[in-house]
């Protein structure tokens, strides 16, 4: 797809992704279209029951003659023992749902309960805060667990407890703070203090980062990106040379040299620019031909477009696609290819049906164009209908034989489709599939790039290592390449200075990619540095290319910190590497 960065769909592991800010090993796989995540945990222990009960049984119903023993036999008792039988009633009122006379009992007993006896103390206000929570009583719900965690500061129950209440009084920081002391108490293994961090921690990305992506600067990506995203179009009228009558004509015979413009054209001189990697220029040219109302207006609305979508700047990207979709006499390919960017920009605002309507759209006006089924095919990869993306991909390749991109994705797509379908017959047709790939297309790195993903899969890491080696023999200059290869190293050999050197390498080749930095903080969580985690979350965070990405570098970016927290206040962390 022409989105700066795929869209995320669902992990074959099922955990979010926050976790690899607190979880041991997960190595990340970043494939054309889609974002895969590998767990090498021990399976999931699952446990999802809910934590409604107060603790400690309850008294049986008594007749008069019982109540009366009762109050004979507890006048002989001691303090702790009444304040026990005061808890048994109250958790006997509760299981009857009667709340009021629960809550009347639970203070009668932490008013008998001395206070030298810390554990129960904080039962009793736990149970309290149960009933509390029962009535909806949030506030209070919280007061009585900060009272049991104080008492008891590892105590599961009242900080999940508290968590929940915190999540119902709009108390994100805390709530995460809290539910994040949970999941490593618990070893991760309970889905229901796991959801609810994976639920806050998404609300607290999206409020971020919808703040902090407004009022961004925007940012232009480096010559290495802005190449490659160019290169997934072939039918791309924008992206092409200068043609024959644009130039002088001493400068056609000059290759390899920067072209002149023959005429005052600011269209054309942001072409020339485009072939100068002068990318900076770009925008402010085409629109000078766009006010001038020049012969080009059309493409110079859709090139301004197109660097408004790099530099992250969706909100004045929008305006230029409608008006070229819009134009009653645009050339057809150029209508065709604003769809797909609008299409792309769209599954980035997570806005699926519209999306799906412009690529649709663009099918129907462009019939014989490659990259309209090139693009929809990513994009159903993304909804997940691999039947349907590996239709779109054979329509490409029908249309353009020697587009070895189609191809390598063709092969990804069956590829993911027999792995998660647990088929090793057709993973092993797909595995056979990249071989003649790369054997017809020894040119193609992203072919060598996805067979390097597929081989790690299937633990085959020494040729999944020669495979990037390929590629970064092909494209010396791709950042992304190096950081997976540094992150094979990790899982392959266990071998973090090398892991971390070649990421440290690809932010060296480019120092705006964003995944290079998201993964050093990964790492460093996963080392127990969390402070310098958090330096690299946030350097991701400031090269951004949507507020949907943003959104999921906040969320990694809280976890750590919220870890931090923890350590600071309970002397929690998970093991690190």
């Amino acid at each position: 797809m022409a989105a700066s960065k795929p869209v995320e769909p669902q992990s074959g592991s099922g955990l979010p992704r926050w976790q690899l800010a607190l979880l041991v090993g997960t190595p990340i796989v970043l494939g054309v279209g889609a974002v895969y995540l590998w767990n090498r945990r021990a399976k999931e222990r699952k446990r999802t029951g809910e934590r409604k009960t107060p603790e400690g049984s309850a008294s049986p119903v008594q007749g008069k003659d019982g109540e009366a023993r009762t109050n004979r036999d507890q006048e002989n008792m001691s303090p702790l023992d009444r304040a026990q039988a005061a808890k048994n009633k109250g958790n006997k009122y509760f299981k009857a749902t009667k709340y009021e006379n629960a809550i009347q009992c639970y203070t009668e007993a932490i008013s008998l309960c001395p206070k030298e006896q810390k554990a129960d103390l904080s039962t009793f206000y736990q149970n309290r805060a149960a009933a509390y929570e029962q009535q909806m009583k949030w506030a209070e719900v919280v007061q009585d667990c900060t009272q049991a965690v104080e008492l008891n500061p590892r105590y599961i129950k009242a900080l999940f407890r508290r968590a929940k209440a915190l999540e119902k009084l709009d108390n994100k920081k805390e709530c995460l703070e809290d539910v994040t002391a949970v999941c490593i108490l618990e070893a991760f293994q309970n889905q229901q203090s796991m959801l609810l961090a994976d639920k806050v921690l998404k609300q607290l990305g999206k409020e971020k980062a919808k703040e902090k992506y407004k009022n961004r600067e925007p940012m232009m990506p480096s010559p290495q990106f802005i190449k490659s995203y160019f290169s997934s179009f072939t039918d791309d009228i924008i992206s092409q040379p200068l043609q024959k009558g644009e130039k002088k004509d001493e400068d056609k015979d000059n290759e390899g040299e920067a072209a002149q413009v023959t005429e005052s054209s600011g269209y054309l001189k942001a072409k020339q620019y485009m072939e100068e990697e002068n990318y900076d220029k770009i925008i402010s040219e085409c629109t000078k031909e766009i006010e001038s109302g020049g012969r080009y207006t059309a493409e110079a609305l859709l090139l301004r477009a197109t660097f408004y979508l790099l530099i992250g700047n969706a909100t004045a990207a929008q305006p230029d696609l409608d008006r070229v979709i819009n134009l009653p006499d645009a050339n057809v390919k150029l209508q065709a290819n604003a769809l797909i960017k609008r299409g792309s920009m769209y599954m980035q605002q997570q806005q699926p049906v519209l999306s799906t309507q412009d690529f649709n759209t663009a099918a129907e006006i462009d019939k014989r164009n490659p990259d309209v089924y090139h693009h929809r095919g990513q994009l159903k990869i993304l909804l997940d209908q691999v039947d349907d993306a590996v239709a779109d991909f054979d329509e490409c390749i029908l249309l353009r034989p020697d587009s070895a991109l189609a191809q390598a994705q063709k092969c990804f797509a069956l590829y993911r489709q027999a792995y998660t379908g647990n088929n090793p017959t057709r993973v092993q047709t797909a595995m056979d599939g990249f071989e003649d790939v790369i054997r017809r297309f020894p040119k193609c790195a992203e072919g060598y790039a996805l067979y390097a993903q597929a081989l790690t899969d299937q633990q085959q890491f020494g040729k999944a290592d020669e495979m990037y080696d390929k590629c970064i023999e092909l494209e010396p200059d791709n950042a992304t390449t190096y950081v997976h290869k540094g992150l094979l190293q990790l899982q392959w050999k266990q071998d973090l200075d090398l892991g971390l050197d070649l990421i440290s390498k690809a932010i060296e080749i480019d120092n705006k990619c964003d995944f290079a930095y998201e993964t050093m903080g990964t790492i460093e969580v996963q080392r127990g540095n969390l402070d310098r985690a958090i330096e690299m979350f946030n350097k991701a965070i400031n090269l951004a290319k949507s507020e949907m990405e943003m959104a999921h570098l906040y969320s990694l970016c809280d976890a750590a910190y919220a870890q931090t927290e923890v350590a600071r206040k309970y002397g929690l962390k998970p093991p690190t590497l």
